[in-house]
Formats: structure tokens, C-alpha cells, sequence
């Protein structure tokens, strides 16, 4: 196996697992990321003259036919590939001779990973939005369902004020709304293309129209100068993993309100069968387990934030090999938020309160109280608060 940087020089086994790290794994996701960028890049060395069409056209068809197969299963990367793109290129060529070998022209891994890596996180992005949506549905018939019940509200752990399960689901609706507004501003950053750059000083001599790329990629904006590409590295990555840490933070307060509505103490809700397990050791306990890994799911994401933020705090300008440690926990946190997210739009579904159980203290309406001696005796608020305070006083 030869490797796009290889010069024939021995590659000691230890070093080659090391630096390859888990890419030969990870990059699986990347496939057809990495085809559509080479595919158009390939299209744009040929409209500016610097392959010719035919070899542009036995890529575009190799590639594709890569695609199809690694989809199907029939060939997997490897540590001998190292990564994605020797996995590719090195079985094009096999496929279709020196076209294959034309295709690296005008680009390096650096600006060749960053580009497949942005394609992805645009589509990774876009789709746990999606699992967003279907979470919010699960909250609109959770409404639909049971809106009208009365729940208590809680400030300091203590019953406060009259609140419903209609009111409830909309604090978490919107909660989720604003998740799914933040995904999208997250987009700004990766939607820019740095194909081109090459190894972040772009290609002198080659008349390389970056331009053409962005256009046949679906990206904004291309990102310039060249040097500002391995510069930004990380900044994307890290906005899109703040909002799904935001999200599974806000996941897991539902998760928390869930589990103590759950207790025997409390009773308000039933859950799903299907939503909870057992004790290996108590026969009649029906365990919540699903709630309290969700509660924990934003920690999770916290920790691949920090990793993030903290493989590029202190790089010099220009590419790097530490970047290649930001893979595990982008890739990580997004997993890890579409199948969480999907996950309590599953329980939510199946959740129900039980209004029999739902005790309200008899002072949960004393603000209301409060406001009926304004509107109707005209009382000062502080005066009618203190009247209030003491009839309920213990």
C-alpha cells in the first residue's frame, strides 16, 4: 500500500498506527463527502485546461463506482490506507490507471480533509435539526394529549406558582426552537470552501479557479485568503459542538423533570414500558435508566467541546497534525445528539401524567390572591403580598 505522502522510505508499524490514530475507522462517514470534492475538483482541472476531459470523466465515473461499492459494503478503509483519501485514490487508480494519478493535482489532504469534513458537518448539522423536529413534535402532542392538566410549578424546589403540562411542553418547545436556530448559525463557519488553499499556501504557478468549486460543491462563499484556512480550523467544529451542547443541556433539564416526576414521592408521570429496564437483583423495579443517561448526555458533549477548543488554543499559523485529534469528538457529540434527541422524542411519546397523583399546595395560588386584592380592593402590591404572606404563614 502506498500512501500519498509515501517517497518509499520504510514506515516503522508502531508509528503508522499512531499517526494514523482512528481516521481508518472514522473516515468511513467522509466517502462520499471526499468523492463529491474530488469529483468536482477534477471537473475544475479540466475546464481550466490542466487534465483533459476524458481523464476528468474516467475519475468522475471511478469515483462513483468507489462510492457505490463502499456503500454496499465491498471494501472498507484500512490502517494500511491510512485514511479516506489514500483509500481512494489509491483503489481509482488501480480501477482506471494514470487518471487516477491526475486527480491530487492542485490540492493537498489538508485543504482535500477540510473540505469533505465541512461537507459533512453542513449535512451532520442539517440532520440533527431534524431530530430536533422530531422532538418538538413529540412535545406538541404530549400537549395535544394533555395539555390541560394541572401541574405545580416549582421555583427552589418548592411548589410556587399554578402551572399545566400544556405550559410545561411549551417551555421545552421553545427551548428546542431556539436549539434549532442555533444549529443553523452554526452553518456560517462551515460553509465556506477551502479546496484550494492546498496545504494552506495555495498553488503558485496553477491556475486553479476556486471558485468553480464552491459553486459545484454548494458552499457560500470561498474561503480566502489561503492562509486563513488552516487558521480557522477548529472554529467551525467547535460552534457546531457549543450548540449541541446547548441542546443536550437542554435535553437533559427535560430528562431531569421527567425522572423526579417519576419517583414513587411524586408519581406525576408513567412511562413507556418499552422506555425502562430492571434491577438485576429487585424484581419490582421498572428503572428509568434512558432519563438518566439523557441527563447526563450535555456532559458528554461539554467534554468534546473543551477537547476541541483545547487540541487548537495554542497552534502556530499553518497546518498542524494535532487537527487530526479534532475527529473523535466532532464526530462523537453528533452521534451522540441525534441519537439522544431521538431518543426522548421516544419516551416522550409514550410519557403520560396521571392527573389522580398530582397533590397542589393549597398556597399555589397565593400570587394570584395577591393580584385579585390589587385589581378588586386596590390595594398596594406590597400591602396586598404582606396580607396574603400572613394567611398562609406557618
Amino acid at each position: 500500500m502506498s500512501r500519498l505522502w509515501d517517497k518509499g522510505l520504510p514506515l516503522d508499524e508502531r508509528v503508522l498506527r499512531y499517526t494514523a490514530g482512528e481516521d481508518h475507522r472514522l473516515d468511513a462517514r467522509l466517502v462520499p463527502y471526499d468523492v463529491r470534492a474530488s469529483i468536482a475538483h477534477a471537473d475544475m482541472l479540466a475546464a481550466a485546461g490542466l487534465i483533459d476531459t476524458g481523464d476528468a470523466a474516467a475519475i468522475r465515473d471511478g469515483l462513483e463506482a468507489l462510492a457505490a461499492a463502499h456503500a454496499a459494503g465491498e471494501w472498507a478503509i484500512t490502517l494500511a490506507d491510512e485514511d479516506v483519501h489514500t483509500a481512494l485514490e489509491t483503489r481509482l487508480t488501480a480501477a482506471i490507471g494514470d487518471a487516477g494519478g491526475r486527480l491530487h493535482l492542485g490540492r493537498s489532504r489538508n485543504d482535500q480533509v477540510l473540505t469533505a469534513l465541512r461537507l459533512y458537518l453542513l449535512d451532520a448539522g442539517e440532520a440533527i435539526g431534524e431530530s430536533v423536529d422530531g422532538l418538538r413534535a413529540a412535545l406538541a402532542g404530549l400537549a395535544d394529549r394533555q395539555g390541560d392538566v394541572v401541574l405545580p410549578g416549582y421555583t427552589h424546589m418548592q411548589q410556587a406558582m399554578p402551572s399545566s403540562v400544556g405550559l410545561w411542553c411549551g417551555g421545552f418547545d421553545d427551548l428546542f426552537a431556539d436549539a434549532r436556530q442555533g444549529l443553523a448559525a452554526a452553518r456560517r463557519r462551515l460553509d465556506r470552501n477551502p479546496l484550494g488553499s492546498a496545504a494552506g499556501y495555495g498553488t503558485p504557478g496553477l491556475p486553479l479557479d476556486r471558485e468553480h468549486t464552491t459553486d459545484a460543491l454548494g458552499f457560500a462563499e470561498t474561503q480566502a485568503p489561503v492562509t486563513a484556512v488552516q487558521l480557522s480550523r477548529g472554529k467551525a467544529e467547535s460552534a457546531l459542538l457549543f450548540e449541541i451542547t446547548l441542546l443536550l443541556n437542554d435535553v437533559g433539564r427535560l430528562a431531569a423533570d421527567l425522572l423526579l416526576f417519576y419517583t414513587q414521592e411524586f408519581a406525576y408521570v408513567s412511562l413507556p414500558a418499552d422506555a425502562t429496564t430492571g434491577s438485576s437483583i429487585m424484581p419490582q423495579k421498572r428503572n428509568p435508566d434512558v432519563l438518566e443517561l439523557l441527563r447526563a448526555a450535555g456532559a458528554t458533549a461539554q467534554a468534546c467541546l473543551d477537547e476541541a477548543l483545547m487540541v487548537t488554543a495554542k497552534l502556530p499559523s499553518g497546518y498542524q497534525r494535532d487537527l487530526q485529534r479534532l475527529k473523535p469528538p466532532v464526530f462523537r457529540a453528533i452521534d451522540l445528539a441525534i441519537d439522544s434527541v431521538d431518543i426522548a422524542a421516544h419516551v416522550l411519546s409514550g410519557v403520560a401524567f396521571r392527573p389522580e397523583n398530582i397533590r397542589l399546595d393549597e398556597g399555589l395560588y397565593a400570587t394570584e390572591e395577591a393580584y385579585r386584592l390589587v385589581r378588586d380592593e386596590g390595594l398596594p402590591f406590597r400591602e396586598a403580598y404582606r396580607t396574603v404572606g400572613r394567611k398562609y404563614a406557618k
